[in-house]
């Protein structure tokens, strides 16, 4: 794992400080049909240049000596067809010089053009001087247009990408998504070659999965601009999870007499759930019915009766089978395959007609389920848990009545805040006694990522786990400090300062009373914290902190990553360099005194610290 971030611990806390050498990576694309992009030069890369300002629907302008004939191949077809504009240099009416031309050109066309890109000083027989192109790059700048000039980084305002658009793999369309590396000048090739790498890893079907988001974002606009329209609603009552750093912001749970406003967030609410949950592959195979269903938020029973709208009708979850079918309650464990038990794998893998898996089970978890097996994600987010639930239970009922086994597909253990219970009561009143099949739970296993030992002798005696969130999104009581125990806190990363204000804060008059959210001694402000997000994943993040300053902290490192847990006490220290595994001895009071000291030398006298990744050992275990 790799240190990120690197504050200083002070009376006032700092920020990352900026180390220069990067670029400011911009996604820019044409918002009007008169926005142009001029090409000095009609060589191979100018072609290039052509070609990514259409993509963009900008018009391309390519200015060049020698006229049409002299221009490659590509630029000759591209103007035949009217795709882009030919000027001759040659035949510019006045200067002499070709800054003069230039800036003759510029003054009478009245074209506007947002950007320029002098490609001719590339290696070439017509290969432009450095002295010309630092004149054209200063005429450029004159007219207040920003330039690239090819193999001339200080003669650049900006530099291209090594690009890749990905193909929507279901029709003849580009898909939306595009993939672009850059080293800064430091290696075009390598920035290539890097790109070719990320693009041959990513699933076939990520450009349809775009494609099919951008469609189902529309959708949920449109029927959003309709119910503003009808209800009077302010557009900035809409869009509230443009900005948020987590997509478990919670939303009303829903009623009997959801407003208008409340539809709408929930809508929108699902569509970034569906981005960030949902399987590539799943997301690619939707259709417009699905889209549809997805928006409504309707209960999809009938899917089982009838048949996936995407296609797959032949499927063995559409088929009549006379055999009384069974239910199994599966633990997929926090994340990476490697993980599973075998009686997972194997439910997995052999026995399932139809898996309902939780929004939290990952796609390498998924990737195992055959292409023959139907795929549904429950459609969880704060605001709607116990309708998915309820989606959840009923349609592996309705499977199980037809004879299919059904796989209820759990991250972590199903009993450890899984809702095991729940279903296992609902599903053997409608006359089926579930399997339940225990997963490795992520409350041992994440902090075990994280280099955090959840017992250790010297720091601590005993865990506690506990969940920051309850029934419907009530408050919970978190248990009191003891020096000795290390707390962990499931599902509550997304309430964090409401988490620290109940374990940090001064007890009421009654002693710890009904009205307070702590049973037991406040937890002094310096107590080590780990925020674990995306546990054994390849993008594991893990936040090291105090409680005083973890706030502060998450706030800082940009947008969450759920799932996260917190862990909470001295063993967050314990293993950290060289470890520290004398919390406990001593004296009480010197003890104490010692952990300001602790503390400084753990966090390296920062406030906090940010590591991402996993070890690569366990690549080799999947």
């Amino acid at each position: 794992m790799q240190d990120l971030v690197s504050l200083s611990s002070s009376s006032s806390l700092t920020f990352p400080t900026p180390t220069g050498g990067a670029s400011l990576l911009l996604a820019f694309r044409a918002q009007t049909q008169t926005q142009s992009i001029l090409i000095i030069g009609s060589g191979i890369l100018a072609a290039s240049r052509a070609f990514a300002a259409l993509e963009a629907d900008f018009e391309a302008v390519v200015l060049a000596k020698g006229g049409l004939d002299a221009a490659c191949a590509e630029i000759q077809w591209r103007v035949d067809r009217k795709e882009c504009t030919f000027v001759d240099w040659d035949q510019v009416p006045s200067g002499e010089d070709d800054g003069s031309k230039l800036d003759a050109f510029l003054s009478s066309t009245p074209t506007t053009f947002s950007l320029a890109c002098i490609t001719d000083t590339t290696i070439g027989s017509q290969r432009r001087t450095f002295k010309s192109a630092e004149n054209l790059y200063h005429i450029l700048k004159s007219h207040r247009i920003s330039a690239n000039t090819s193999d001339i980084p200080e003669l650049c305002d900006f530099t291209f990408t090594s690009t890749h658009r990905l193909d929507d793999t279901h029709t003849s369309e580009r898909s939306p998504l595009q993939i672009g590396v850059t080293t800064n000048g430091q290696g075009c090739r390598l920035a290539g070659r890097i790109r070719r790498d990320i693009v041959a890893k990513l699933p076939k079907d990520v450009g349809r999965a775009a494609s099919n988001l951008g469609k189902l974002r529309q959708m949920a606009k449109e029927a959003a601009e309709t119910l503003e329209k009808d209800a009077d609603i302010a557009s900035d009552e809409i869009n509230e999870d443009s900005g948020l750093l987590t997509p478990n912001r919670p939303v009303p749970v829903r009623g009997t007499s959801e407003t208008a406003l409340e539809s709408i967030r929930r809508r929108l609410k699902w569509v970034s759930q569906v981005s960030e949950y949902w399987p590539i592959s799943k997301i690619a195979d939707m259709a417009d019915q699905d889209m549809a269903e997805v928006l409504l938020g309707e209960n999809l029973v009938s899917e089982i009766q009838e048949g996936s709208s995407s296609g797959a009708s032949d499927s063995r979850h559409a088929l009549s089978i006379p055999k009384r079918g069974r239910i199994l309650l599966v633990g997929s464990g926090p994340g990476h395959p490697s993980l599973l038990t075998i009686a997972t794998h194997n439910a997995l893998t052999k026995l399932a007609d139809l898996v309902l898996s939780d929004k939290l089970v990952p796609d390498a978890v998924l990737a195992l389920i055959p292409k023959t097996v139907q795929i549904r994600i429950a459609r969880k987010f704060p605001g709607n848990a116990d309708g998915a639930q309820q989606e959840m239970q009923e349609a592996a009922v309705e499977a199980a009545k037809k004879g299919l086994t059904v796989v209820r597909l759990k991250q972590g253990d199903p009993v450890v805040y899984g809702r095991a219970g729940e279903e296992v009561l609902y599903f053997r009143k409608h006359g089926f006694e579930p399997l339940v099949i225990p997963g490795v739970s992520s409350a041992l296993a994440a902090p075990t990522f994280a280099g955090i030992p959840v017992t250790q002798r010297g720091v601590a005696e005993s865990f506690t786990v506990c969940t920051g969130v309850g029934r419907k999104g009530k408050e919970v009581q978190l248990p009191g400090y003891e020096r000795s125990r290390t707390l962990v806190v499931l599902m509550g990363v997304a309430r964090l300062p409401q988490v620290v204000e109940a374990l940090t804060s001064a007890t009421s008059d009654d002693k710890y009373g009904v009205g307070s959210r702590r049973e037991g001694a406040a937890y002094p402000g310096n107590t080590p914290i780990a925020i674990i997000e995306r546990a054994s994943m390849p993008d594991q993040r893990v936040l090291t902190s105090t409680l005083e300053n973890v706030v502060e902290a998450l706030d800082s490192c940009g947008e969450q990553r759920p799932p996260g847990m917190m862990v909470i006490g001295w063993s967050v220290l314990a293993l950290w360099g060289k470890g520290d595994v004398e919390v406990l001895e001593g004296e009480q009071k010197e003890v104490v005194k010692r952990d300001a000291e602790r503390v400084k030398k753990w966090l390296d006298d920062r406030a906090w610290r940010v590591q991402e990744g996993i070890d690569e050992a366990w690549n080799d275990l999947q």
